[in-house]
């Protein structure tokens, strides 16, 4: 995904939009509402957090950005260098904020052209980030923790954990 983003019209803009999600868990409303001000300080260096307030929860989400997204952000706004700190961090071809149908449309094309067959949409960053999570032994209450969830249940539905997954631990794990 990531090569055919960077090789796609959007360029480094797509592919970094795409790493910072994957990495961030971050919802695409608050992705898409990123300044350069959040992730770059003033002598133009990539911050080692971001904290923004979450658009849909209004709680403050205050978090470090490991080497992955600093890379990608770093490459990115070098071919932004003239930016000040208070524009949108994603701006679209007429310079103005990227849109979620924009996002949405990006992600899409480019997981066809990979050969992704199912429906990816910009919540699928999200949800990308939940599962790998996951998948490389985080707590699920740790997860639920990162992305807000009010409870363990919504998180394994939310990273699509089944009930079936569930049950196979009874009957596999044999003390």
């Amino acid at each position: 995904m990531k090569r055919v983003l960077k090789g796609g019209p959007g360029g480094l803009r797509d592919a970094t939009l795409f790493t910072l999600g994957i990495n961030s868990g971050l919802r695409i409303s608050d992705l898409l509402a990123l300044h350069i001000g959040d992730v770059q300080d003033e002598q133009k260096r990539i911050k080692e957090r971001i904290e923004i307030r979450e658009r849909k929860t209004g709680k403050i989400k205050d978090f470090p950005m490991g080497k992955t997204a600093k890379k990608a952000l770093a490459e990115y706004l070098a071919q932004r260098p003239d930016a000040q700190l208070e524009e949108p961090l994603f701006l679209s071809k007429q310079k103005r904020p990227l849109s979620r149908s924009q996002a949405w449309f990006v992600l899409s094309q480019a997981a066809q052209a990979v050969g992704i067959k199912e429906r990816i949409g910009t919540h699928t960053l999200r949800k990308t980030f939940g599962y790998h999570a996951h998948q490389s032994g985080v707590d699920i209450t740790r997860i639920q923790k990162l992305l807000n969830h009010s409870a363990p249940s919504v998180t394994l539905a939310y990273i699509g954990i089944t009930q079936d997954e569930l049950d196979d631990v009874y009957l596999t794990l044999e003390l």
